[in-house]
């Protein structure tokens, strides 16, 4: 069977593709309920506002405390096993959709997705780390984040449909781990007790002194960059609707936008090599600027072009801190390490419609079209600090 070169010792290209189906079912919890929840509150019609929107943010809530549980299972363990542990029991909560028929229910199962979820999240990553160095851990962490968000625009539009058909079946997405739960039997038995040899790999080896405020500046970097791009799938909605644009063109855009995040991952390396120390703050200026032509248009065409350069930026950002983590992290703590980081993720979905609303009440407006000048202006300015701190760590390549 093929051998894939990873930097340290080949693996086969069945373990190779079960690294890749982790990585796409990582971005689906919660995905089922979004294009139903108009069709739940026909089917529960006693059911309030507030139970309907639990089933999409309950997930999000549970899988932050099971992300640290996950990485202080993995420390000094086989990675595989608790994965196998997570999988099987994101799979259990999918196949228990299909038979609920109450509000509890419901709202139960999406509890149980969530911790399954929350195990499976750093190991999507974990496992990467783990089985590649240097160069070669940088375009699969590109991979996989791009597999992640490919994805999620699939996966939302295969729900939409699927809904047409019956409340019960969009659930199929979560039945993925299936593939998973198959082809994980072709991963290696993980280390335990190595450190990650970027020399050997092709790379200049990290300085991990400082470990802990390396890792502090990627947590911080990472939850204010997704809180900034997350005006987008958030706001940008019903900006377009105060311009009388349907939905459907609304959803295009925002698929748009997944798209653009996802195609740097998979010519990550190229896009380092040319930008090279100034690849944080070339990408956070194409972000401020994307941000500021959706504030200051329109226009159907500038929307997407707005949505294009900050899903661009972020996709560059996003797996360059994954990359990050692993590089400063051991095979044991490396899955605590990128759960630490990956947790900001989920933190800034929880907390950015109360960001939005706190400085809406700042201005006194309620206007959906704010918060894209006001993260600009924000990103505009940590673009320029990332110039000034080109040669760090955190804000450099």
């Amino acid at each position: 069977m093929k051998k894939i070169t990873t930097g340290k010792t080949d693996i086969t290209i069945m373990a190779l593709l079960a690294i890749w189906s982790v990585s796409a079912i990582t971005s689906l919890p919660g995905l089922a309920i979004s294009p139903i929840m108009g069709k739940l509150e026909t089917v529960f019609p006693h059911a309030t506002d507030l139970e309907i929107q639990m089933l999409t943010s309950l997930p999000s809530l549970m899988v932050i405390p099971f992300l640290f549980l996950s990485g202080k299972l993995s420390s000094g363990k086989n990675k595989t096993k608790i994965l196998s542990l997570g999988l099987i029991i994101f799979l259990l909560s999918g196949i228990s959709y299909f038979f609920i028929n109450s509000m509890s229910g419901l709202i139960i199962a999406s509890c149980i997705l969530g911790i399954g979820a929350g195990i499976v999240i750093p190991l999507s990553t974990g496992l990467v780390a783990e089985y590649f160095a240097g160069r070669y851990r940088t375009q699969q962490l590109g991979i996989s984040s791009a597999i992640n968000n490919l994805t999620l625009v699939v996966a939302t539009y295969l729900t939409g449909w699927l809904a047409d058909i019956n409340w019960h079946v969009p659930f199929a997405v979560y039945l993925l781990p299936i593939v998973s739960i198959i082809l994980c039997s072709f991963l290696p038995k993980t280390s335990t007790d190595s450190t990650y040899d970027d020399k050997t790999a092709g790379s200049t080896p990290v300085n991990t002194n400082g470990r802990t405020s390396k890792l502090t500046g990627l947590m911080v970097l990472y939850f204010f960059v997704t809180y900034c791009v997350l005006a987008i799938p958030l706001n940008l909605p019903f900006v377009m609707e105060q311009y009388k644009m349907d939905s459907d063109i609304s959803g295009a855009v925002i698929a748009i936008f997944f798209l653009a995040i996802t195609l740097p991952g998979f010519f990550i390396n190229k896009l380092l090599d040319k930008m090279g120390r100034a690849v944080n703050w070339i990408n956070l200026l194409l972000i401020a600027i994307g941000l500021v032509a959706i504030y200051a248009s329109h226009h159907i065409v500038l929307f997407v072009i707005g949505s294009v350069l900050v899903g661009f930026g972020y996709g560059i950002i996003q797996p360059l801190i994954y990359d990050k983590t692993s590089a400063v992290s051991t095979s044991s703590n490396v899955v605590m390490s990128l759960a630490l980081v990956m947790s900001m993720n989920y933190l800034a979905v929880l907390i950015s419609p109360f960001i939005i609303k706190l400085f809406g009440s700042i201005f006194t407006t309620t206007s959906p079209n704010l918060i894209f000048v006001v993260n600009g202006i924000m990103v505009t300015a940590s673009a320029a600090i990332a110039f000034a701190k080109r040669k760090g760590f955190v804000l450099g390549k």
